[in-house]
This record gives structure tokens, C-alpha cells and sequence, in this order.
């Protein structure tokens, strides 16, 4: 899995920084999942090398609008460029009533169907290789955390092993990967999960929308190998941080050690901090939890085994 961060500034567009967007990347078939959608994402996609067409899932956390304003376009966009494979946006109810108004006023006509998922409170789905969860978190307007589990995979075949008990590779060797139970020509058994080495555990990536620290984004990041976690305001400001529902660079470090994560990615950067800042805020968030990096537009981070 790639992350690949296309904005991770807070509230308005910066001069080095954009407004929400992170996509997911399935490194096997190239399937993208895209987390938020703020203004002029599409624009910042030119900068990469991902393709709109290959977009499948839309998850948007919350319905503020440096969120959902680049909607609109880059569903338009993903049309022009030939896009004809559904796409599925998840997201709180209104999501679909936005993004239907602005395609109806704008006459703009889509070649492939959206299909929405509004939910309240939770959501869960078993996506094949996946399963996805979205909790409420805590913010002025209904916000949502996503935790996307990859599910373990079986363990590599020992070919050597079947070999010297006069098992000769071909379709039988696929089906004993798959754990299945054959029987040889001579009548002998075999269990193709004896066969199998040590599972291979997939991976688990938390990205959460705008929120104050709760519990919530504990449980949603518990064991993750990577969590995205807001840090719109410095260590010395949670007062204000409060105020308007958001969270401090100590505060996200502090939902890391507690969820027992391997990596921090604080994001959602207020448009007060120059470029020259982010070492310093990261260092704030190191101060609690070392494995901090901090995001910046077109960052990448490849999630491994």
C-alpha cells in the first residue's frame, strides 16, 4: 500500500500547502481509494502519477468544505480522461445531495454511475482483502475516522517439503496454497495447510477526519502500522484547539502512544505555519512519540509487511 498526501493543509489553501486529500494506492492492481477531497485536488493530481480513472472508493470524513469542494471537478475530470468504472463515495448524510446539486446546477454528465453510502455513528465493510471501519469522532460537525485492515495472508507454500514426499509442482501446488486437503493418485492425503509457512499479517492504516482527542481514535488506530492524525494547532495552544474541535501536535503524539502504533503522520497544518515551521512541530510531536514524520503535499509513504 502507497500514501500519497495531495493536501495537508487546515481551513483554506496555503502557498506551499492544499487542502485535504490523501489517496491509498493498492500497489498489486494499481487501485486507488481517495480520503477527502478539498479544492483543487484534481489540480494536484497533475503532479503526480496517479490517474483519476483508476479511482474505485471516495471516503470523505466530514462535509467541511477544504474536505468536499474538489469534488465536483474531479468527478467531471475523471469523465473527460475516460473513467467509465463506477465509483462508490462513503461518507455522512448530505455527501450525496452536494455532489448531485453541483453536477445538476453545473450540467455536468458523468459517463460511468456513483453509487453512495451515507452512514451515521459507523460504518463496516468487507471489501475482499480488506475490511474498512469508520467511527464518529469528535468535531462541530459529524466526522469520521476510517481504520482499513488489510486480512492476513496464507503463508508461502513449502514446495521443497512436497517435493520430497514425491509431490510434483503444477495445478496441485495452487490448491494446497489455498490450505485445501487433496488426495494423490496412490490415495495419500494431504493437508495443504501443513504445508504452509508462518501467515503473512496485513496491514492496518487509520486515517482520521477533523477531531478533538477522544478515545474513539484510539480504538480506530489500535496496532496500526501507520496513523494520520490531525495536528492543526502546536503543543501550546490546546485551549484554542478545543475551541474549534481540532488537536494539538502533543495531543495526536498522545492517541499514537496510547493506540500502540508503529507510525504517526500529523496533517491538517494550520495556514499560520510557514514552510520553515514543520520541523519544529514535528519535533513537538517526536517530544511524546519519536516516530513522528510530518505531511507535506506529495509526500509518499509505502506501508510494508
Amino acid at each position: 500500500m502507497e500514501i500519497t498526501f495531495l493536501g495537508t493543509g487546515a481551513g483554506m489553501p496555503a502557498k506551499y500547502r492544499n487542502v485535504t486529500a490523501i489517496t491509498l494506492k493498492h500497489l498489486q492492481d494499481g487501485a486507488i481509494w481517495l480520503f477527502d477531497c478539498g479544492e483543487a485536488t484534481q489540480h494536484q493530481i497533475l503532479h503526480t502519477s496517479l490517474k483519476p480513472r483508476k479511482i474505485e472508493k471516495i471516503f470523505i470524513t466530514h462535509l467541511h468544505g477544504d474536505h468536499i469542494f474538489g469534488l465536483p471537478g474531479l468527478l467531471g475530470s475523471r469523465s473527460f480522461l475516460g473513467g467509465i468504472e463506477p465509483v462508490t463515495i462513503y461518507g455522512p448524510k448530505g455527501i450525496r445531495d452536494f455532489v448531485e446539486m453541483s453536477l445538476s446546477i453545473s450540467q455536468s454528465h458523468l459517463k460511468y454511475d456513483i453509487h453512495y453510502v451515507e452512514f451515521e455513528d459507523e460504518l463496516y465493510l468487507d471489501e475482499g482483502d480488506f475490511i474498512i471501519e469508520a467511527k464518529l469522532l469528535d468535531h462541530g460537525i459529524p466526522s469520521y475516522g476510517y481504520r482499513i485492515v488489510e486480512k492476513d495472508k496464507p503463508g508461502s507454500l513449502m514446495a521443497d517439503e512436497l517435493k520430497k514426499i514425491g509431490v510434483k509442482p503444477g495445478p496441485i501446488f495452487k490448491q494446497l496454497k489455498t490450505g485445501a486437503t487433496i488426495q494423490l493418485e496412490d490415495g495419500t492425503i494431504i493437508n495443504g495447510a501443513d504445508f504452509l509457512g508462518p501467515a503473512k499479517k496485513g496491514r492496518v492504516v487509520t486515517i482520521l477526519g477533523d477531531t478533538r482527542p477522544t478515545q474513539v481514535s484510539v480504538a480506530l488506530a489500535r496496532n496500526a502500522d501507520l496513523l494520520i492524525h490531525e495536528a492543526t494547532f502546536d503543543k501550546d495552544a490546546e485551549d484554542i484547539a478545543h475551541q474549534y474541535f481540532h488537536s494539538t501536535t502533543h495531543q495526536a503524539a498522545r492517541i499514537a502512544v496510547q493506540a500502540n502504533v508503529k507510525k504517526l503522520c500529523i496533517t491538517h497544518i494550520s495556514s499560520r505555519f510557514e514552510k520553515g515551521d514543520l520541523p519544529f512541530l514535528e519535533k513537538q510531536a517526536q517530544e511524546i512519540f519519536p516516530n513522528t514524520i510530518i505531511a507535506e503535499d506529495f509526500k509518499k509513504i509505502e506501508v510494508k509487511h
